[in-house]
């Protein structure tokens, strides 16, 4: 992740974010915390990772997603060339483990 992340903010919010205990907490602070077109935008990004993981093409995510074919792309690139992020959930999730 880039150093400009990195920063004091950064590490108190996902430390708040680790201490929810359950979905429904996630709900509460996510709903707080961010607009309700952040949240979905956030989704839609994961959805389309899933599902080019799923080796699914870019007009099936983009029909069943409406998420545009530059984010499709953006999402793409970070599943080939990001930080394995995405990887490390999937497995987890594959595993039934949502959390080390």
């Amino acid at each position: 992740m880039s150093k400009k992340v990195r920063t004091e903010a950064v590490d108190a919010l996902f430390e708040a974010i680790l201490c929810l205990k359950d979905k429904e907490e996630c709900y509460l602070f996510f709903e707080d915390v961010c607009t309700v077109n952040e949240l979905l935008s956030l989704s839609q990004r994961y959805e389309v990772a899933r599902m080019l993981q799923e080796k699914k093409t870019y007009l099936e995510i983009a029909e069943k997603t409406g998420a545009s074919t530059a984010t499709i792309s953006r999402v793409n690139r970070s599943l080939n060339y990001g930080n394995d992020g995405y990887e490390m959930v999937f497995s987890r999730i594959a595993a039934g483990q949502e959390r080390p």
